[in-house]
């Protein structure tokens, strides 16, 4: 049976093969895994839809695969394999490490395992489903008007729709099976961009594919410096009072089980900033030419790992006091550098914060993480000459630079939001009352 790339998320219409677990000629259980496949940030494992021998794998490791598209042929008859031992439920824990059919995953870059019954099921569909075939008479598809007229409202190509009504006709139920089934694949026509120019390289160069989560994050960054209007804030904080307090507190967090950064803080002062300026905390939907304000408050934090930049994201950061965050952020960063983050984890942010700690420089002009409409960029502290109450003190700044759409923020907008973040973190015990 030829099986095809299922239906493996909402909005996945695509994956990229990272990696293939077996080769032409091997024999597979039903529900072992045979392909590691990444999508939007995740790395998940397909299993084999049944028992048998791989015939021919038709989607080399790098390739993008389309939903529907065939990845591997699997002769039933080839070879008789016993089947699996039941996998346990796809959705690992939201704290915990994830599990597959061989019990705790621990291999680099594996989010989850799809489930069984996602497979099974379209696999089912494929072997039932022969290619879509419209009869048609005089070159036209045999349908009704109010059949035709139905499938342009529902942006389907009548012709590859396979009737069942007589003499091949198609019938309204065809059309709706068309869009319910596994193998649907939604596309919007691409932009077209200029050919790809060829660079040359020396011998002594090394060439590296661009493939996995560096061409993901290749891609993203493209699209969000193609769509949105960057512009960059930057401003000065005198975090003193902040330094003080985290000082103070880091023993106390310790025995709470937190280990206490100044993130947290930072966040707790973001989400307050975000609650009065509604449109930093916003998206743009081109497609339909409207502005969501985004009601949740899920902060990413961009996080370095050996494959390149992730970020995982701390949900209803609102709801949460700092201590909660330090632990939060602590233990989801940690599971991120392990490649062991959720794929639920790693997405649905509503606004971005970057940081390097004592690395992060003077002030960088980071890039929105798409489809956010800004990301905030936090850089090291460092003892300078300050002038409090007209005298020279020395204390500790940080400077902090936001990038925003200029489509939906205004510089006004900007600056308010960035001030009134200064202003929390200049007066830490301001955020006790968050």
């Amino acid at each position: 049976m030829d099986f095809k790339l299922p239906d493996i998320g909402e909005g996945i219409h695509e994956g990229e093969v990272v990696k293939w677990l077996v080769k032409e000629g091997d024999v597979v259980k039903e529900d072992q895994p045979i392909v590691q496949v990444m999508t939007d940030k995740a790395t998940v494992e397909i299993p084999a839809p049944t028992a048998g021998r791989i015939a021919k794998i038709h989607a080399a490791e790098g390739k993008v695969a389309l939903v529907g598209s065939v990845l591997v042929t699997i002769d039933a008859a080839g070879g008789a394999a016993p089947k699996a031992a039941p996998a346990p439920a796809s959705h690992p824990p939201a704290n915990g490490p994830v599990h597959t059919a061989s019990g705790p995953a621990h291999k680099p870059g594996i989010d989850t395992m799809i489930s069984r019954e996602v497979v099974r099921a379209a696999a089912e569909a494929q072997s039932a489903v022969v290619a879509p075939v419209a009869r048609k008479v005089n070159g036209k598809v045999l349908a009704a008007p109010a059949t035709r007229k139905l499938a342009r409202e529902m942006g389907i190509d009548i012709g590859t729709v396979a009737g069942s009504g007589p003499n091949g006709r198609v019938v309204k139920d065809d059309l709706q099976r068309f869009v319910s089934a596994p193998t649907k694949i939604v596309t919007t026509p691409a932009a077209h961009a200029p050919a790809p120019v060829p660079v040359a390289s020396a011998a002594t160069d090394e060439r590296i594919p661009l493939r996995g989560l560096r061409k993901l994050i290749a891609e993203n960054m493209h699209r969000s410096k193609s769509t949105a209007a960057h512009y960059t804030y930057v401003e000065e904080v005198d975090v003193t009072e902040l330094v003080a307090l985290r000082a103070a507190s880091k023993k106390t967090a310790e025995s709470r089980g937190a280990r206490l950064t100044y993130l947290p803080f930072i966040i707790k002062a973001v989400v307050s900033a975000l609650k009065e300026f509604p449109y930093v905390n916003a998206s743009l939907d081109d497609a339909a030419g409207e502005i969501i304000l985004r009601k949740s408050y899920h902060i990413g934090v961009a996080a370095a790992t050996d494959e390149g930049l992730m970020v995982p994201v701390v949900k209803d950061c609102d709801r949460k006091s700092i201590l909660q965050l330090a632990r939060e952020l602590d233990d989801l960063a940690n599971r991120t550098r392990a490649k062991r983050a959720t794929r639920e984890e790693l997405k649905g942010s509503t606004f971005t914060i970057t940081s390097l700690g004592s690395m992060g420089g003077l002030f960088a002009t980071p890039v929105i993480n798409w489809p956010e409409v800004a990301v905030m960029g936090v850089h090291k502290i460092a003892k300078r000459p300050w002038v409090v109450n007209d005298q020279i003190a020395i204390r500790d700044i940080m400077l902090l630079s936001l990038s925003l759409d200029h489509r939906v923020v205004d510089g006004a907008v900007g600056a308010q939001f960035m001030n009134r973040v200064v202003e929390l973190l200049q007066s830490p015990g301001l955020l006790l009352l968050e």
